[in-house]
């Protein structure tokens, strides 16, 4: 089975890398592999990738025929459907993914993506999930800038099904058509307990991230606490995966097994444990139905019903056996999934604990195992962090080590249990159980917010090169073998090639400048043997998303830069100023050119005649 899961990965992850997509000609082979593994089951290995190959082919096929077609864009469409997903405010009013149940267009029927993404603008609270609308709508296909390093939002549309963006036309007038469809229930619950906390937790700053711990609606997490959380390894807490299913399920477990052991006859008739085994994997999915069924709650749950199943039949199952079969389902349910950094770095931690706790039963304390494991994690995911986001948290085992009890024994707890009392019980008693729960955040964040205030808590690199990442994973698996595996030591050698080599730069007397895509607007740079100039920094679209950001400090934390010489900002529209700010905070700056000096803190006036030589 642990083959075979990783072989159906290796077929996606084959597609994943071409151009274009295979043809199904490979369908026949599939049938002769399926012939031969009932021959000889060696050829099982075979079979599952061939299986994983036509499979995410089928799946990515089938979403790139739900086009919008080129005619249709930008055209006044009459649509209507249903508002599936949590309505998420903007600046400019109020963004929700709304699946098409019918499309118009002159009087003719049309077809359209299934799902789109709508924006609303104005003060419009109106939409809730589940709710029947009609309206005019403009869209248009998903495109993302096209930079090295940078977010691939197109990929991440396409992962979500959604194939086509756009606004409702404030021109035309919207028509509700019924308020509620019962296959959205969970999703109007979702947003009803969302709404109904941070009603009650009024203007706290942390509202949005114990929203998130409840309902998995991370939307009111601040990009101030997003780096807080990033720099101090954190943020995995307030994505609700195995922790918080497993303390859920746990929770049930306990109780159940307490309370039905006190009925003796119920416990001839059925063992408590099974019961408690039932009970606890049915309050894991209502919470991981809760948290929208993300991946590291899928892959949670998944691995959560094969333990409790094998209880249930009074059977004993690897760990490893327990990951595979997860790994397997989630990629049968969503071959996309490895697109998201969510699904990589969900299985990345399981399988560090996995391999870490494997033949370590030696008697040290529980805090002390506790602190190794948490350090194990950090080593672990080095290298999948940095090629994902180029940095890691330097002070995150430190961090975990006191947020993780933390979180999961009172934090947690505490919240949830305000989002019952709301539920089921009263608003008041709701609101003081929230407010003690907010209280105990405040506690954990402020110990964060100082961890995360070192200024060398976080190591900041390039995009390591493919083979350097392949060494690195050599290394973690040799530093993770078990105590008295000898040698262990060479692992760190393995590392160093992702550490220490730097991607190409330009040689003396070269100058290498590059046009970054940033939409509407401008961004380019400049680099020399010793030197890189950035001459402005794009434009900013909302508090949360600019340019600079999302473009710039990624494009040349990729190429290995890690500081700017000089900062350019040619004048102070937003198309050149908008990212210039998250430039500045992202990289160090050693000095600032611009026309508008009082725009930006420590900048000199750009003058005619100034010169430098590098």
């Amino acid at each position: 089975m642990r083959i075979c899961a990783i072989a159906f990965l290796l077929g996606i992850l084959l597609v994943q890398s071409l151009a274009q997509l295979p043809s199904l000609w490979l369908t026949p082979l599939l049938a002769l592999l399926a012939w031969l593994a009932l021959r000889n089951p060696v050829w099982l290995v075979g079979l599952f990738f061939v299986s994983g190959v036509l499979w995410v082919t089928l799946r990515a096929g089938w979403i790139l025929d739900d086009a919008l077609p080129p005619g249709l864009e930008r055209q006044d469409l009459n649509v209507a459907g249903f508002v599936a997903d949590l309505p998420q405010s903007t600046e400019r009013g109020v963004r929700f993914v709304f699946d098409i149940e019918s499309a118009m267009h002159r009087g003719r029927v049309v077809q359209i993506p299934n799902k789109v993404l709508l924006n609303s603008y104005g003060d419009d609270e109106r939409f809730v999930v589940g709710q029947r609308w009609r309206f005019v709508v403009r869209l248009r296909r998903p495109h993302g800038f096209q930079n090295p390093g940078g977010f691939d939002y197109e990929g991440h549309m396409f992962q979500q099904r959604i194939r086509a963006i756009g606004y409702i036309r404030p021109s035309e007038p919207a028509q509700l058509l019924s308020q509620g469809h019962a296959f959205y229930s969970v999703g109007r619950l979702r947003q009803w307990l969302g709404n109904g906390m941070r009603a009650l937790l009024a203007d706290n700053p942390l509202a949005g991230m114990m929203v998130a711990l409840v309902n998995g609606d991370r939307r009111g997490v601040t990009n101030e606490q997003w780096r807080t959380l990033r720099r101090t390894g954190t943020n995995h807490l307030i994505a609700i995966s195995g922790l918080h299913i497993g303390l859920i399920a746990g929770f049930a477990y306990l109780m159940t097994r307490l309370l039905w052991s006190l009925r003796g006859p119920w416990v001839l008739r059925w063992p408590a444990p099974k019961v408690g085994a039932v009970m606890g994997m049915i309050a894991a999915v209502l919470y991981a139905a809760l948290a929208g069924f993300s991946v590291p709650t899928q892959r949670a749950m998944i691995m959560l019903a094969v333990v409790m199943g094998a209880m249930l039949i009074d059977r004993r199952v690897s760990p490893t056996r327990v990951l595979s079969v997860a790994l397997l389902l989630v990629l049968i349910h969503d071959p996309l999934a490895v697109m998201g950094a969510g699904f990589w770095l969900s299985f990345a931690a399981v399988t560090v604990i996995t391999v870490f706790l494997h033949g370590r039963t030696d008697g040290r304390s529980r805090w002390r195992r506790l602190g190794t494991m948490q350090l194990a994690i950090g080593i672990g995911l080095l290298p999948l962090t940095l090629v994902l986001f180029q940095q890691v948290s330097l002070i995150g085992p430190i961090a975990n080590l006191f947020a993780v009890p933390f979180f999961g024994l009172l934090v947690v707890p505490a919240t949830l249990s305000g989002s019952l009392a709301l539920m089921f019980m009263s608003e008041t008693l709701a609101g003081y159980i929230l407010q003690f729960a907010a209280s105990l955040l405040h506690i954990a964040w402020t110990i964060l917010e100082y961890l995360a205030g070192f200024s060398k808590g976080v190591w900041v690199q390039h995009h390591p090169a493919g083979w350097a990442f392949a060494c690195a994973l050599i290394g973690i698996a040799v530093l993770l073998a078990p105590r008295g595996w000898p040698g262990r030591w060479v692992g760190a050698i393995w590392l160093l090639p992702m550490l220490l080599l730097r991607p190409p730069s330009p040689g003396a007397g070269e100058v290498w400048f590059t046009l970054l895509d940033v939409g509407q607007g401008l961004s380019a740079i400049v680099r020399t043997q010793h030197h890189t100039l950035v001459y402005d920094a794009g434009p900013r679209f909302s508090k949360r998303f600019d340019t600079g950001r999302a473009v710039v400090v990624p494009y040349l934390r990729n190429k290995g830069v890690d500081h700017i010489d000089m900062l350019i900002i040619s004048d102070g529209d937003n198309d050149h100023i908008g990212g210039a700010q998250s430039v500045i905070e992202g990289l160090p700056v050693n000095d600032i050119l611009t026309s508008v000096p009082a725009e930006l803190k420590g900048a000199r006036r750009c003058l005619q005649g100034q010169q430098w030589k590098w």
